[in-house]
């Protein structure tokens, strides 16, 4: 739930500590990062030799950091779960406390200006985590060496994650040395989770164990070649998980809404009334959806705090809600409203009306760039539950960011936020989901989805640590930049939303004024050469996409413009009914459009139809007339992909079209 930063006031500074870390990364972990690739058989090599030096099975070894990093370096620049290197070794206490989401007075992160801002007003504090996120400490008493070198050194850190495994396997008992039976490792494994209970650890282990029985191969992010034999025989031995001491959680209770296959526990945000009027209550909104209101999306957002700060964020009736958070080191999972009732997450009511919200541990810039594959794996095991559940598509029309939601009026636009940020890798994520970016369009088919290739597109963000114009550590990104010519020396794109000075839009990282993200699909306005321009907030956007390495796919679908004779139509940041489907006693809500412009001769790509809609809710106990009831009315809109956000235009300003671009 990340805040913009330039018109934000709560954005915390980073301790001493973390800004040595970081600035660190420019000299002294770029060279560690490339000083293993110098070696005749490059990081293979660094595993084999971390498999024999501790005695743990390669196999075993290859399937953890898999699990942890996906093999790759980042750099040596920390996870969102403050996690450092291939094997993922924790270090908590060199990342700073900071401001939690929703902490600005004047924002309204319920989106609903029908009961006024009354949430958000507390600041939480963030823990450092016990043992399980110090992790890095251990490694270095085991292997000797300097914190600084298992943060930056892939193959130090490969050392001193095998010297951590070793270490769990001896105090565990179990069978030792490099050739001893993987199947024998499964408590070691479960323990190096970090996990507290013995389903999160076991849910980890599995999923390591799934990667051995399936392999995998992959290139990582410096270039190294890196294989996973498949072992479609392994069957681990589970019963040492019970040598680790864990505590047992109690039995799911009845009504919670997790897939079986990954660890979930209840822990509920509260629904209570904490003043004397019955508008004075928290966190949530009761209602019975889907049967009183269709659910459209998925909304993805990252904590801005650590997991321990966030559970107890969402446990003060006065703060805000989501449905679920999950845990960066193992991919535990906790659900806190049912999908039944409404939480607020999105900072837009229609959107939070009909959606559900999922936090995930992590920071979208400040702190840290990558996000755990326990915690993608996780999180697409419980999008795939839901989506079937709840019949949601499987697309980025519906499985949406939270920097993805529009802002309701144009006074809100700019205070919208912008996590889960640039690094949130959407094409792996889609690809766990079984929903990857397949497309069959051509150059002449009108639309393109967004792909480029994350590990080595890496836009030149600013502004990570310390001040807005501070380049960040380089690192693959989701995002493609738009700029006003097929030039990459042109200004980019203007977002009056953000910018109402009109200039162009920035570097910065929380600045998504002139960026596309990997599965939104736009309407193609032109091409030159290897440049490809899109439709964006009104303006002609254009990105690199060459042949050799394109940086989107051809689509098909339909298109939205304007009815003839219409020189613009309105652009809305909610889909709400017309003022005649209002009952006695409910106060109508404006339909006001936003700043933006959408006039003839543009295109934008349709993602849905929605209906015109408004979730009445603004008492504890229901008692305002036509409370927790669904307002609606005969208008009907077109989500459109207007910008990086989703937006609405009534059906009846527009044409929907099929986006084939007939030739001369």
């Amino acid at each position: 739930m990340r805040l913009r930063r330039n018109s934000l006031t709560t954005i915390a500074l980073l301790t001493t500590t973390t800004t040595t870390v970081v600035a660190s990364l420019g000299a002294a972990a770029l060279t560690a990062g490339t000083a293993s690739a110098a070696g005749p058989d490059g990081r293979q090599a660094d595993y084999a030799a971390a498999s024999a030096a501790s005695g743990v099975p390669l196999s075993i070894l290859l399937g953890v950091s898999y699990l942890e990093s996906r093999w790759d370096t980042n750099r040596g620049a920390p996870s969102t779960g403050a996690g450092f290197g291939p094997m993922h070794l924790t270090d908590a206490a060199a990342l700073a406390a900071t401001a939690q989401h929703h902490d600005d007075p004047s924002e309204d992160p319920r989106g609903d200006g029908a009961r006024g801002t009354k949430a958000g007003r507390r600041a939480g504090t963030t823990t450092a985590g016990g043992p399980a996120l110090q992790t890095l400490d251990r490694a270095a008493a085991l292997t000797g060496a300097a914190k600084e070198t298992l943060r930056t050194d892939p193959a130090a850190n490969i050392r001193g994650g095998a010297a951590l495994l070793a270490a769990y396997q001896r105090e565990a008992g179990g069978p030792a040395g490099a050739g001893s039976d993987p199947a024998g490792w499964y408590g070691a494994v479960a323990r190096y989770s970090g996990a507290e209970t013995t389903d999160a650890a076991a849910a980890f282990a599995d999923e390591v164990y799934a990667t051995l029985r399936d392999g995998a191969a992959r290139t990582t992010d410096d270039g190294h070649p890196v294989t996973l034999a498949a072992q479609p025989g392994i069957h681990p031995v589970r019963t040492w998980l019970d040598r680790l001491g864990l505590r047992k959680p109690p039995a799911r209770p009845d009504g919670l809404e997790c897939p079986a296959d990954i660890s979930c526990e209840w822990i509920p945000a509260p629904y209570e009334q904490y003043g004397p009027d019955a508008g004075d209550y928290g966190n949530h909104d009761l209602s019975d959806r889907p049967g009183r209101q269709r659910i459209e999306y998925i909304v993805i957002h990252d904590t801005e705090t650590s997991y321990a700060g966030t559970i107890g964020l969402v446990q003060d009736p006065t703060y805000v809600s989501w449905h679920y958070t999950l845990r960066s080191v193992d991919g535990h999972v906790a659900q806190h409203v049912k999908t039944k009732d409404v939480a607020w997450q999105a900072g837009n009511w229609y959107v939070n009306a009909k959606s559900v919200g999922l936090e995930h541990e992590g920071y979208a810039a400040q702190q840290g760039a990558w996000y755990t594959e326990a915690m993608y794996r996780s999180s697409a095991k419980l999008v795939r539950y839901l989506a079937q559940r709840l019949s949601i598509p499987l697309d980025r029309n519906h499985i949406i960011g939270h920097d993805n939601v529009p802002g309701t009026v144009p006074s809100t636009v700019r205070g919208m936020h912008w996590d889960p940020g640039p690094y949130w890798d959407w094409s792996h994520y889609f690809d766990l989901l079984h929903a990857p970016f397949t497309q069959f369009g051509t150059d002449r088919t009108g639309l393109v989805t967004i792909d480029p290739d994350y590990a080595t597109n890496q836009p030149r963000f600013t502004g990570c640590t310390g001040a807005a114009t501070n380049p960040c550590p380089p690192h693959g990104s989701s995002s493609v930049i738009l700029r006003t010519a097929p030039d990459a020396g042109a200004p980019l794109l203007s977002d009056v939303g953000l910018n109402p000075a009109g200039g162009p839009a920035t570097m910065e990282i929380a600045d998504h004024g002139a960026r596309a993200a990997a599965g939104q699909t736009y309407a193609v306005a032109d091409r030159q050469g290897d440049w490809t321009a899109i439709w964006y907030l009104g303006q002609k956007g254009w990105f690199h996409n060459p042949r050799s390495k394109p940086a989107a796919k051809w689509s098909t679908g339909f298109v939205v413009v304007p009815k003839p004779g219409k020189a613009t139509v309105p652009v809305y940041g909610r889909a709400y009914p017309e003022r005649a489907a209002y009952p006695p006693g409910v106060p109508y809500q404006a339909i006001t459009p936003l700043q933006y412009t959408f006039a003839a001769g543009q295109r934008y790509a349709m993602g849905t139809i929605v209906p015109g809609e408004y979730y009445r809710a603004v008492t504890f106990d229901g008692s305002a007339p036509g409370d927790w009831t669904v307002v609606r009315g005969q208008t009907k809109y077109a989500q459109v992909q207007f910008g990086h956000r989703i937006m609405y235009v009534n059906l009846d300003d527009v044409q929907i079209l099929p986006s084939f671009v007939p030739g001369p």
